[in-house]
């Protein structure tokens, strides 16, 4: 079992930078493939990016291309999500994920964190 959790949520303006890290418990870090989630007030969940487990492969949803990394650092067993050029839209909770499979699918991860919250000002 692996039990996530978030920081690095706050207040930017549009434009601005943040770096979330989400920390994992557990020694089996490296076995799972993690993602980043979003829900904005009154929307849906969405994915954002995801990595497998070695970190050899990224993947991202199309508003973020170009603009966020993930990376993970398995010896620390933390997940990273850098975001740059920040939206108001973008403007929600952010969740890790942990799962078998890298992707946007939410069904492929067991294990979530709590989330942060990130708000961007215009």
């Amino acid at each position: 079992q692996v039990q996530l959790v978030e920081s690095g949520g706050g207040l930017v303006q549009a434009g601005g930078s943040l770096r979330l890290s989400c920390a994992a418990s557990g020694r089996t870090f490296s076995s799972y493939a993690m993602g980043w989630f979003r829900q904005a007030p009154g929307k849906e969940r969405e994915f954002v990016a995801s990595i497998s487990r070695s970190g050899g492969s990224t993947y991202y949803a199309d508003s973020v291309k170009g603009r966020f990394t993930i990376s993970r650092d398995n010896a620390k067993k933390t997940v990273f999500l850098q975001m740059n050029s920040l939206r108001p839209e973008e403007t929600a909770a952010y969740y890790c994920a942990a799962g078998q499979v890298a992707g946007a699918y939410e069904g492929a991860y067991a294990y979530w964190g709590q989330g942060t919250q990130v708000t961007v000002s215009s």
